[in-house]
């Protein structure tokens, strides 16, 4: 293994900035969710998920593993998420258990209007900013590193 590089002032200088970069748009397009839509982050990520899939539905563990999450955490989730109306659980196979999840009518107007206000504000607090060079000079750098870390 290679010995450990320290970081230089402006390295650090520029890792500052670029995390605090990235909280800034986080709460930003947090506080968007909750306030044009009345969601949060986590109930936005389970609508798009089930908006983007056939039929507006899957099996709760596909769901998980989309998002990438424990099955502990999107059951209380779909609890939360069933009670305001959003999703509704179906049922499968010979033991009748709640196995699958799809979008309710509110779901379905909730995720299509979170969409649209999301992508504004997505649009307001990151993209305006960029010329069109930093735009693809970031897309090029994320599909690296994403595929460096798969």
């Amino acid at each position: 293994m290679a010995e450990p590089r320290a970081l230089t002032t402006d390295e650090w200088e520029f890792w500052d900035a670029w995390t605090r970069a990235q909280r800034r748009i986080a709460d930003e397009l947090d506080r968007g969710l909750q306030e044009n839509c009345g969601i949060s982050k986590a109930e936005f990520s389970v609508l798009m998920t089930l908006w983007r899939s056939p039929d507006r539905e899957l099996r709760v563990g596909a769901l998980a593993e989309s998002l990438g999450w424990e099955k502990s955490r999107v059951a209380h989730m779909l609890t939360r998420m069933e009670n305001r109306g959003f999703v509704r659980r179906t049922e499968s196979g010979a033991t009748g258990r709640r196995t699958g999840v799809g979008l309710t009518a509110a779901g379905r107007r909730t995720a299509e209007n979170a969409a649209l206000h999301h992508g504004d504000n997505i649009r307001r607090h990151f993209l305006d900013g960029l010329t069109s060079a930093q735009a693809t000079a970031l897309r090029a750098w994320s599909e690296q590193v994403t595929e460096r870390e798969a």
